[in-house]
């Protein structure tokens, strides 16, 4: 029996693009209203999901770091943070200084108001979370550390295994529910913005923020690999060739998770210990974000300048630094990064549920993939660098 054929997201999302454009050209109102009636209802149970999102894979990312072992889990999840913070501070500079040469204020003045011109639902359903973003982040820090600690004495596994099932969960209403209707949410959001003018303005932008993405997603690669082989004293190029199949692979899958088998053999081509690689890359494929930190900043920042919202270093760094923290075990499905940084768009001043915080996922799922190789290949990085200190460390016990 012949495989049946599936888009992938990024076609799912492009065709949402495309046909939200077509209907917003040629269809009646009645008929687009419908189409940003569900979208908005979309949005409703979005935000009402994000909280509980954030709770249960928070808590299972924190609650699963006992797992590694003393020294070695911490200097990998330091790394792994700072490694996530620089990526994203070195895209802010790179976006604050680049962008404003074509998101000129010509440019700015024909995108307009983002919600001037566009049309009414014809209802809404209210859908409030049973938690606030910022209740679901401190439950979820003081659960994860305190299973972390207490699991295997006071505990046992009574308290895990419940939260990992309830992860398990909330992650299968984000691979059912979530995800598929995203192109919906999509597609309205592009109804909107034709037929309020503002799309054809947009769109001859935002290939250019694409562009820039991937570059620095390439540069931040050299930069990692360069310092990974100086530490470890490895060809940096000889270590990039051996990483193109986990690179490809991020690439096909678009997800962390799944990318680890091929990652692990990307490490053994490296010559890292199995004790370290078996350990590192899985943690890393939860904890370390740089591409998606590079590629979140770079739109959030792009989508600021747009729209002549404040941005400046103070507004940022912030957001980077608690996003770095919050995307801990971000689900392995497509675009489970940007989704972990809806409710944090507060802080740059994007309201969650705006049709600003709906072209940023646009933007963003659009280069999900490459952001996600490039998270996988620099944490084949960290491995080498922590495979060296482990050596250093098995040394200093010998003597």
């Amino acid at each position: 029996m012949a495989k049946k054929f599936k888009f992938g997201l990024i076609v799912k999302l492009l065709i949402g693009i495309a046909l939200g454009i077509i209907f917003g050209l040629v269809m009646p109102v009645w008929f687009n209203r419908i189409i940003v009636t569900a979208a908005k209802l979309f949005s409703s149970f979005l935000m009402f999901v994000i909280p509980l999102m954030i709770l249960a894979f928070v808590t299972m990312g924190i609650a699963d770091l006992s797992q590694g072992a003393g020294k070695l889990l911490l200097i990998t999840a330091g790394i792994a943070y700072g490694s996530t913070l620089v990526a994203g501070s070195i895209a802010f500079f790179v976006a604050i200084n680049l962008f404003p040469n074509f998101l000129n204020p010509a440019a700015i003045a024909n995108i307009g108001d983002a919600e001037a011109g566009m049309l009414s639902t014809y209802f809404s359903l209210s859908m409030p979370p049973v938690l606030d973003v910022l209740s679901a982040v401190i439950l979820a820090f003081i659960l994860g550390l305190c299973i972390s600690s207490m699991r295997g004495k006071e505990l046992h596994d009574a308290l895990y295994n419940p939260m990992k099932e309830f992860a398990a969960v909330i992650n299968r209403v984000l691979e059912v529910a979530i995800i598929p209707l995203l192109p919906l949410y999509i597609c309205g959001t592009f109804v909107n913005m034709t037929v309020s003018g503002q799309t054809f303005a947009i769109l001859g932008v935002l290939w250019k923020v694409f562009l820039t993405v991937i570059i620095l997603h390439f540069a931040i690669l050299l930069a990692q690999f360069l310092v990974s082989g100086t530490i470890c004293k490895k060809n940096p190029f000889l270590l990039m060739k051996n990483q193109i199949p986990g690179y490809l692979s991020a690439i096909g899958t678009q997800s962390s998770a799944a990318t680890i088998p091929v990652n692990l053999e990307c490490a053994r081509a490296d010559g890292v210990s199995p004790e370290i690689r078996n350990f590192v890359i899985p943690l890393c494929a939860n904890i370390h974000m740089a591409g998606s930190m590079i590629t979140i900043t770079s739109c959030v920042t792009a989508v600021l300048l747009m729209h002549n919202m404040p941005v400046n270093i103070g507004i940022i760094i912030p957001f980077i630094m608690t996003l770095g923290i919050a995307m801990v075990a971000s689900p392995g499905a497509p675009g489970g990064s940007i989704m972990t940084a809806l409710p944090f768009l507060p802080l740059v001043g994007i309201a969650s549920d705006s049709t600003i915080a709906s072209l940023l996922i646009a933007l963003y799922i659009t280069q999900d993939s490459f952001g996600t190789a490039c998270n996988v290949s620099g944490d084949n990085a960290i491995s080498n660098i922590i495979d060296r200190i482990n050596q250093s460390f098995t040394k200093k016990k010998a003597a």
